[in-house]
């Protein structure tokens, strides 16, 4: 068991290693639940087998020492050599790849469980959502408000609340199923969605977009223009780069199915999203890789509903919630 171990292990941390190299793409939920099915596996095997085995063979040592005292004190004989204390403990102890494997399932599991169906940590890799979200942040994603999903293959077991306008959103990126990616929900479905000019229009109602004092970014040391924005009842910002264009090339436009929902011109765009579908958008406008680029996220591509920044190692003011 102490080689096979040895070869399971040496694989978890080999597939580890690959990834973090980028050799392959990796998959963490597929291998947290491939760690949890391992280890508990393990756990079983300790504690109906391995265990009560190492406990069969230490009472029979102690059986064993307690016949040889009886034997030698008919003999008279009552000074004996003390035998090692720690045989017994030697005979209980679980061996290193049992303390590997079964001794990490219940943190495994609970760390499992807690991230597949209550919350899921996050890290901003970008300023798609500036600034609402910068880079570096920690949020927190809640599983569970739009509907408890079967972990890896994440079918929805539970309906839950639709994603609503508005809504802080991480989701599988479309183009590459793969990646996570957060964005706004700015169409949900059967919404008409219209982006002309820098000015977001849903169903021919225009959003209202109030200019607030300019927003200074460290990371380009520029400033850019900044809004308030109400959308879905919740109040937000966003910012504007007039260096921008509004519209977008054919060359920045990715196939994407029901594309055929979606005009183009050199003001911007307008989608119809289909049933199932959400049209996301960040809040840095000018500076996002969005539905404009690659259209809608189907409903089972869902993560959940990101909430709150539970750390920045750079800037702890910015813990606590958002819209």
């Amino acid at each position: 068991m102490a080689f096979l171990t040895s070869l399971i292990l040496a694989a978890f941390a080999g597939y580890i290693g690959a990834w973090y190299f980028g050799a392959i793409e990796g998959n963490f939920a597929l291998l947290l639940f491939l760690a949890t099915v391992v280890t508990g596996i393990y756990w079983l095997a300790e504690r109906f087998y391995f265990l009560p085995k190492r406990r069969r063979a230490a009472e029979t040592l102690d059986a064993s020492l307690a016949q040889r005292r009886e034997e030698l004190a008919r003999q008279g004989i009552t000074q004996v050599d003390k035998v090692d204390t720690t045989a017994r403990e030697r005979l209980i102890m679980q061996p290193w790849w049992l303390d590997w494997t079964a001794g990490l399932f219940p943190v495994i599991l609970a760390v499992f469980l807690l991230r597949s169906f209550l919350f899921e940590p996050f890290k901003i890799p970008s300023g798609s959502m500036m600034p609402t979200l910068l880079t570096g942040d920690l949020i927190l994603v809640n599983k569970f408000t739009y509907g408890l999903r079967l972990p890896v293959i994440n079918t929805k077991i539970t309906e839950g609340t639709p994603p609503a306008r508005g809504d802080v959103m991480v989701f599988r990126y479309p183009p590459k199923p793969s990646m996570d990616y957060i964005k706004r929900v700015v169409g949900v479905p059967g919404d008409e969605v219209a982006y002309l000019n820098k000015k977001l229009t849903i169903n021919g109602q225009p959003i209202s977009k109030d200019p607030v004092p300019d927003y200074f970014d460290e990371e380009t040391m520029s400033y850019l223009k900044q809004y308030s924005e109400n959308l879905g009842g919740k109040q937000h910002k966003l910012l504007n780069d007039d260096n921008r264009r509004a519209g977008l090339s054919e060359a920045e436009i990715m196939p994407f199915p029901n594309q055929e929902n979606c005009r183009y011109s050199v003001e911007g765009v307008v989608c119809k999203v289909p049933p199932g579908h959400y049209f996301m958008m960040g809040d840095n406008r000018d500076n996002s890789l969005d539905s404009r680029y690659w259209g809608f996220v189907p409903d089972q591509n869902i993560v959940g509903r990101a909430f709150f920044v539970w750390m920045n190692f750079g800037n702890l003011k910015r813990i606590g919630g958002f819209q």
